[in-house]
């Protein structure tokens, strides 16, 4: 780095002191806190973005300013890599150290230190970086978007391209697109989503009336854009409530994450709404849940990320079978806080069924291992991976296939789900779409899709420890390895279950323990629950 490229890191970063006593880490959510003190943070992470695109020139990397379902007072930061996936986790200890270096000299130091080691070449009359910009609608975003444009432009041949107001699984797509070398404005992305949409419906066999779909759009981004698809949409009976515009406050007692945790409805709905279904979004549309009202109570049928997964793999497998040609290993990813029911109707259809470690990446990355690979987390996020090899074998075999016959119409199907499906990142939005052709092309209800299996009651309990360091689990934490011989004891808690399954993994930022307990009835979960998180308290002691 020569003297220019320090006096501008220097300058620009005189203009976003660091706020006392502010420590962030940057994990799946990138890094979250309070709006107000976060424009340091934002445009360091500017600066680490215009870096990133170095390395990997000729790359487009995204930066998304969201908080996703936090309180909407706070706000985010987080970057997308070029494949439209998240931050390579090589990168999130530099991020954790400039975005906590306590001067501009200490932060141009540290900065000095990774460009010699990671051999990036600034402003050496190579390839430049480039970095696409995104916000959600929070009143805090237009600022910090500002921050994140001048530490991107700090760095010597970078350029910043605010892309404006956006889903985070929006900008996580153009940015994949953009690398991929195809058109990558939003308007392409919603001429995609609506193109397979349509594919898909003209595809079902028995045309039944859809009922009205209401969506919670949680007063954020999600609810806003699907306004804009209604225009491109005339086969989608939709209707838009929490849009923002009347008043309704981002994530207050709305949103995907309000109606999982709690299990009521969100504001805005209630007694006429009885037996419609209904889905919700969370405040930066990569999450979705479905529910239904059953009586004029609050409490809601909830159809989580674990319903939703159960019902996409019972749709492409269907399609598999039609083929019958053996070429798809097909796969099922889930963590270990997946819903004991949902995993055993998964292997009742004789679906391979594989763990991951909790967190979206951990997903991501084992069910980039099938040709087809599913993954959900019971919270909404989740998404379908298609092998560029497997969609390229389709479209082959396409070709040899008569038209009509139906293993051209499944393989068409199948390539139009490659197409909706937003293959970088769990999206609310295209996950909506393909529920909903999905649910017609079975001639289903909500209530019909609900009884694919009936959740089996779980209890979670917290426990402080001294040092949660001391638990050490398997990678699928399923089972704990250490300290030697509580899995023993676990499992003689289990036993004494019918269908009891329990599990103890450390919190990632705290010392705390979470214990994970299901059985057949609530009382012996909780029963269950409670003796696990026993042992962990004699094992490890209490804080």
């Amino acid at each position: 780095m020569d003297e220019t490229q320090i006096a501008s890191l220097l300058k620009s970063s005189d203009l976003f002191p660091l706020p006392q006593s502010l420590k962030l880490s940057y994990g799946t959510a990138g890094f979250r806190g309070d709006a107000t003190l976060l424009a340091s943070t934002v445009h360091r992470v500017g600066i680490l973005s215009s870096l990133r695109s170095l390395k990997l020139a000729p790359s487009t990397i995204g930066l998304m300013i969201t908080a996703s379902h936090n309180k909407a007072s706070d706000n985010g930061v987080k970057v997308s890599d070029p494949s439209g996936g998240m931050l390579s986790q090589e990168w999130e200890p530099f991020g954790d150290q400039i975005a906590n270096a306590p001067s501009p000299q200490k932060l141009v130091s540290l900065i000095r230190e990774f460009v010699e080691r990671e051999e990036i070449s600034i402003g050496g009359g190579g390839e430049g970086g480039e970095v696409w910009l995104g916000r959600d609608t929070r009143p805090s975003g237009e600022a910090l978007l500002r921050a994140a444009e001048i530490g991107v432009s700090s760095v010597s041949g970078c350029v910043a391209v605010n892309k404006g107001v956006l889903t985070t699984p929006q900008l996580h797509w153009m940015v994949r697109a953009k690398n991929k070398g195809l058109n990558a404005t939003e308007k392409d992305y919603f001429e995609s989503l609506t193109t397979s949409f349509k594919c898909l419906i003209d595809l079902i066999p028995n045309k039944l009336e859809s009922s009205k779909l209401v969506l919670d759009g949680t007063n954020g981004v999600g609810g806003e854009k699907m306004e804009v698809l209604k225009g491109y949409l005339s086969n989608l009976d939709i209707e838009i409530r929490n849009t923002g515009r009347d008043g309704g406050v981002l994530n207050e007692s709305v949103g995907a994450d309000f109606v999982q945790k709690e299990k009521v409805v969100p504001l805005g709905f209630g007694v006429n709404d009885v037996g419609v279904r209904c889905v919700s979004f969370d405040g930066d549309a990569d999450r979705l849940v479905y529910f239904y009202l059953s009586s004029g109570e609050k409490k809601i049928e909830l159809l989580d990320g674990d319903k939703i997964l159960s019902l996409f793999a019972l749709f492409v497998k269907e399609q598999l079978n039609v083929l019958d040609d053996g070429c798809c290993r097909l796969g099922v990813v889930q963590t270990a806080y997946a819903n004991g029911a949902s995993t055993d109707y998964l292997k009742g259809l004789g679906l391979e069924v594989v763990f991951a470690k909790t967190g979206v990446k951990h997903l991501h990355e084992k069910a980039a291992e099938f040709d087809v690979g599913i993954y959900f987390e019971a919270n909404g996020h989740g998404t379908i991976l298609f092998s560029e090899d497997y969609v390229s074998l389709l479209v082959d075999k396409r070709k040899e296939l008569s038209e009509g016959s139906d293993e051209c119409n499944a393989v068409s199907r199948l390539v139009a789900v490659s197409n909706l499906i937003n293959q970088a990142v769990g999206d609310a939005i295209s996950g909506l779409l393909l529920v909903e052709v999905v649910l017609r092309h079975m001639g289903w209800s909500v209530q019909k899709w609900n009884e694919l299996y009936k959740d089996l009651p779980s209890r979670q309990v917290k426990v402080e420890v001294p040092d949660r360091t001391a638990v050490v689990t398997t990678s699928e934490e399923t089972e704990a390895l250490r300290p030697l011989g509580i899995q023993d004891a676990i499992n003689g808690e289990i036993r004494k279950y019918k269908r009891g399954r329990a599990f103890i993994r450390p919190s990632g930022t705290e010392d705390v323990v979470r214990v994970y307990a299901e059985a057949t009835t609530q009382e012996d979960a909780d029963s269950l629950g409670d003796s696990v998180a026993q042992l962990v308290k004699s094992f490890l002691g209490s804080s």
